[in-house]
């Protein structure tokens, strides 16, 4: 078997022990005679899953013990109407920056709920860098102040969080959890689809205040009600198991392989340092992200040449480097370059972008 490296924003690659450790788990968890795919969500077998992954996730992230881990269905864009459904309810204002189509997104869903402000964007620029933020633009009564914190589709990343006061700050970081630490007391709430850093798609996870749960607005529907799934431990319906289980083993990969987010961080740094470092030096690629902006999970580049951009994704797939197409809105190539990815894919990867570039410049 040859497994190819899978530059994918999502789902992404998933690190190979956590995939075989899964199929030797398949037919039969523990002693349980069956597997995780098959068991009750409400089993004495599958709690202590869904406790473990908690617990684990916890403490990778030095979560304190006022917020809540949410494990839920319906991918960060369910977010998108939940958090203002939940939170903006005093003011019922809210401020979001606009840097990048999911921010984008969220903020459009936003609109139905509430007085909301795009107090910044940087959409005239393609989204190719964080928008500055001028304070006066942003409101002290808003109910909370959202970000997207990595922007997958465009490159870039918030280094520096936005200062907002006494308004709580809610960041979508599908694409950047795990990634590195984070001070999650900086927060009122985080959320992320799985798919990119931590399990298979299905999984949701919202890490969220105790303080701002318990007051959504009357026609939040119950699905909708983060106190309902709080009150219920993740389990007012039955939660998206295989994933949870999933996520269980990658934050053990993670603790145990890695040695946490800090070493995280490191390995994650270097990669994306070897990729931009090439593309810094290169005749033929150019980067999309402005350098003060660069994520270090996705890493978006073009020839200038679309032909050549086909080209390049064409023969790079033949040669085992897939899904490095960019998205539509930007073109080009994007390699999102998640925890999974070795860094020898990295390696290898700027190794045939050099003999690329050899052939066509």
């Amino acid at each position: 078997m040859s497994r190819v490296y899978n530059f994918s924003a999502g789902p992404s690659m998933l690190p190979e022990s956590v995939l075989k450790r899964a199929a030797g788990e398949m037919l039969e968890y523990g002693t349980s005679g069956q597997s995780v795919m098959e068991m009750s969500h409400r089993s004495k077998e599958y709690m202590e899953i869904i406790q473990a992954a908690e617990s684990l996730l916890r403490e990778v992230m030095s979560i304190p013990d006022n917020y809540k881990v949410l494990f839920l269905q319906g991918g960060a864009s369910s977010q998108f109407a939940m958090v203002p459904l939940n939170l903006m309810n005093k003011s019922k204002k809210a401020d979001y920056v606009l840097s990048g189509q999911f921010s984008t997104k969220a903020y459009k869903e936003a609109c139905r709920y509430g007085d909301v402000k795009a107090v910044a964007s940087s959409k005239e620029q393609n989204f190719s860098r964080i928008p500055d933020i001028d304070p006066v633009e942003c409101r002290s009564d808003a109910d909370y102040f959202h970000i997207c914190m990595n922007n997958t589709i465009y490159g870039t990343v918030f280094h520096k969080l936005p200062e907002t006061g006494n308004v709580p700050l809610v960041a979508d970081i599908s694409s950047c959890i795990l990634s590195r630490p984070i001070d999650v007391t900086k927060f009122g709430l985080l959320y992320a689809g799985a798919q990119k850093n931590m399990a298979p798609a299905g999984l949701t996870v919202v890490i969220v205040r105790e303080d701002l749960i318990g007051n959504a607005q009357d026609i939040t529907p119950t699905m909708f009600d983060y106190k309902v799934h709080a009150d219920a431990g993740s389990m007012y319906n039955t939660p998206p198991t295989y994933p949870i289980y999933m996520c269980k083993l990658v934050l053990e990969w993670i603790k145990n392989d890695i040695g946490g987010l800090e070493s995280m961080e490191k390995i994650n740094v270097n990669k994306a340092q070897i990729l931009y470092d090439y593309l810094d030096s290169s005749k033929l690629f150019k980067g999309c992200a402005e350098k003060d902006s660069r994520s270090i999970m996705n890493v978006t580049f073009v020839t200038g040449d679309t032909d050549l951009d086909a080209e390049f994704v064409k023969e790079a797939a033949a040669n085992g480097f897939v899904n490095i197409k960019g998205h539509r809105s930007v073109g080009g190539m994007r390699a999102s370059i998640y925890n999974a990815m070795p860094t020898e894919g990295i390696e290898k990867l700027v190794a045939f972008m050099e003999d690329f570039e050899k052939r066509h410049v």
